[in-house]
């Protein structure tokens, strides 16, 4: 067995791990990288391997840093089946197409610039109708169902509790020539747990190989118990100014989750009946599959949804799907919220919001999650006082407000926690997703609790087996 670290390796974007057992080679995760322009735009176009080669893809979860290029993949030659739980694959659809319309308009803008500077055009990674293509070949099967996918390989989804159908990808392998059997567990994003939508992470067993995220290695979350409190604090500072509320937001789960705790608060009086807008064409879309897919949910949300009600629908609730009425929001007075992907702030509508409401000091900018390095949402959380949006600087005068105890990643300690709870020897563990120190904090914590596993950081195109 060999894997070779393909992506999110160093950093928290583009997730990409190559497995070769018995002479196949198995992509888990096929995500996009995001950082700068050029240099995100190369390595999506450019793979380190030959698609082709592939005999099959395992996705963990529908976030685009996970399964943003595989339209990518199959356009250069990839033909094969791509296995992920069907919630992921319902999300996938929505999400892949939105992606090739943002990179469509994204490049037709650049396109301007460069023409002017007389550089050489860029295009798109992939089309629609490659989104679209790309949807027939996935293959999809539920939590604790084992399949077959190749000589000597069987996997297992469990829950991973970051989003709707996410899930930790768990491989049986029997090496063919030795007869020796491993099983390797490739945690996805493991979620935090006590998620006011998604059950918690489950637990494997009977692990020897890990490869694990480590997004928040070395930091810790709020409190659970005092994330509405401080939610509620936030919001109604802000609007009692007859200010705008701006929450980039990640249009899948977290949209929903932040939605949910809006209308609790406004239904308890806790901030005031103010006009809340999801500006967000995917994130409205999203809603609706999540309905789809009661089998995700936790307990409360599952008996409210039997109980024919809505938990992301309330009065004052408006969705957005126009352009026009996008744009509408921008020459309005506050006090109202706006929900908007996406939530790095790399692209989609809420970077228009943020270009027009940024110089404002009535403004409350609210960051719920996490912004990989480079990204305009992590500028901004670093407190940059100018940021280039389009090509234009723009002064930030607004307040800027963070809460990652909306995370849908495990903190330090969760990581920890979640790893006692696999089962098995753990001999070998390879940190993954994860800046530098953040993977280094991580490394440091575990090694020194389990002496006999080997803990590395896994680097970008290195091989390890």
């Amino acid at each position: 067995m060999k894997i070779t670290f393909h992506g999110a390796a160093g950093t928290t974007t583009g997730s990409q791990h190559l497995l070769e057992v018995n002479g196949q080679r198995i992509l888990l995760d096929c995500g996009l990288y995001q950082g700068h322009r050029e240099e995100a735009y190369d390595r999506n176009k450019h793979f380190p391997f030959d698609p082709a080669s592939l005999s099959a893809v395992v996705l963990s979860h529908a976030h685009i840093d996970h399964s943003g290029n595989l339209p990518n993949l199959t356009r250069q030659g990839y033909r094969g089946n791509i296995y992920s739980t069907p919630a992921t694959r319902d999300l996938c659809q929505i999400m892949l197409a939105d992606s090739a319309k943002i990179q469509t308009a994204d490049v037709a803008y650049a396109n301007k610039k460069r023409a002017r500077r007389g550089e050489p055009p860029y295009s798109p990674l992939y089309s629609p109708i490659d989104a679209e293509k790309c949807l027939r070949q996935f293959v999809t099967f539920d939590y604790h169902r084992p399949m077959v996918i190749g000589g000597g390989v069987e996997l297992t989804f469990i829950d991973a509790g970051h989003i709707l159908g996410s899930a930790q990808v768990v491989l049986e392998l029997q090496d063919h020539e030795t007869g020796e059997k491993r099983r390797l567990l490739f945690s996805g994003d493991v979620g935090r747990g006590q998620n006011d939508l998604l059950r918690d992470p489950e637990d494997a067993k009977d692990i020897d190989t890990v490869i694990m995220e480590s997004t928040y290695g070395g930091r810790q979350h709020e409190m659970d118990t005092d994330s509405r409190e401080r939610l509620s604090e936030i919001l109604s500072a802000a609007l009692k100014n007859r200010g705008k509320v701006l929450i980039p937001s990640f249009a899948v789960e977290r949209t929903q989750q932040i939605l949910y705790v809006i209308h609790e608060l406004i239904a308890t009086n806790c901030i005031a009946n103010v006009p809340v807008y999801v500006d967000s064409p995917l994130a409205v879309s999203a809603t609706e599959i999540f309905r789809l897919h009661p089998e995700g949910f936790n307990e409360t949300v599952y008996r409210f949804l039997f109980e024919q009600r809505d938990p992301f629908g309330f009065e004052g609730l408006e969705l957005i799907r126009s352009p026009q009425e996008s744009k509408d929001l921008n020459g309005m007075e506050g006090p109202f919220i706006i929900i908007s992907a996406s939530g790095m702030c790399e692209g989609g509508r809420i970077v228009h919001h943020l270009k027009n409401n940024l110089p404002d000091p009535r403004t409350t900018v609210l960051f719920v999650g996490y912004c990989a390095e480079h990204t305009l949402g992590w500028k901004l959380r670093e407190g940059h006082q100018e940021v280039t949006i389009f090509g234009d600087p723009v002064s930030v005068r607004a307040r800027i407000e963070i809460l990652d105890s909306y995370s849908g990643h495990a903190d330090h300690g969760g990581l920890l926690e979640w790893f006692h709870r696999i089962g098995g020897p753990k001999r070998e563990v390879y940190l993954v997703h994860g800046e530098p120190e953040r993977s280094e904090a991580l490394r440091e914590a575990l090694q020194a609790e389990y002496p006999a596993s080997n803990f590395a950081i896994a680097a970008l195109g290195q091989s390890v087996g």
